[in-house]
């Protein structure tokens, strides 16, 4: 399971002015914001973004300038791949050291969709003992056995929330190695990939 949401994609106009620097051709920008306030690039700007794009990464550099937030939701042993991505991205973790007691658990607090009768049954087993020992030590804080036991005993299917940063260079490294990955998440958040403002023309730059 992994969900994508509040996306925000930004800087759109400076990078492609910063695309013009290099020829001083400002005077070709063509792109305008439209009523709901979106930068849309015209046919000469997005004609310029397509070639660089195209032409590598010594020649796209205005593509880490344009700038993507999302929180993702996503299951640890996904992030433990994620991860790999350092260069470029920032994320804000919500975090299991502080909060991992805050709430009861239950298994939409897991990524199982793929779990057969017997996996499920397992799962509940595990989240009913991890319950037990939250409530332990929800009271009784002083004792922080139950709480090493939640920590240590948490499955890599458990779900974190976090606030991610990154540009679109970022994007297309992750598209290409990941597209065809065995892990389900890699597929959807490739299809959030593509939906972004002119993912066809800029990140899918081997697809053309």
């Amino acid at each position: 399971m992994i969900k994508m949401e509040r996306t925000s994609v930004m800087n759109l106009e400076n990078a492609i002015r910063g695309a013009r620097n290099p020829m001083n051709s400002w005077a070709r920008m063509d792109s305008a914001y439209d009523e709901w306030g979106n930068y849309r690039l015209g046919d000469n700007d997005l004609d310029l973004a397509k070639r660089l794009a195209h032409a590598g990464s010594d020649h796209r550099k205005f593509l880490r300038q344009i700038f993507v937030s999302v929180d993702i939701t996503a299951p640890l042993y996904w992030w433990k791949e994620f991860d790999t991505y350092k260069v470029g991205t920032v994320a804000n973790s919500t975090s299991t050291m502080h909060k991992i007691h805050s709430k009861p658990f239950e298994r939409a607090d897991f990524s199982c969709d793929r779990l057969d009768a017997e996996g499920l049954a397992a799962l509940d087993t595990l989240i009913a003992y991890l319950e037990a020992e939250r409530v332990k030590f929800c009271d009784n804080k002083e004792n922080r056995q139950p709480w090493h036991n939640m920590i240590q005993l948490l499955p890599s299917s458990y779900n974190q929330m976090r606030t991610v940063t990154m540009n679109y260079e970022n994007l297309i490294n992750m598209y290409y190695a990941r597209k065809t990955h065995k892990l389900a998440e890699w597929h959807t958040y490739c299809d959030w990939i593509k939906s972004l403002p002119y993912a066809a023309e800029l990140i899918l730059v081997k697809e053309n």
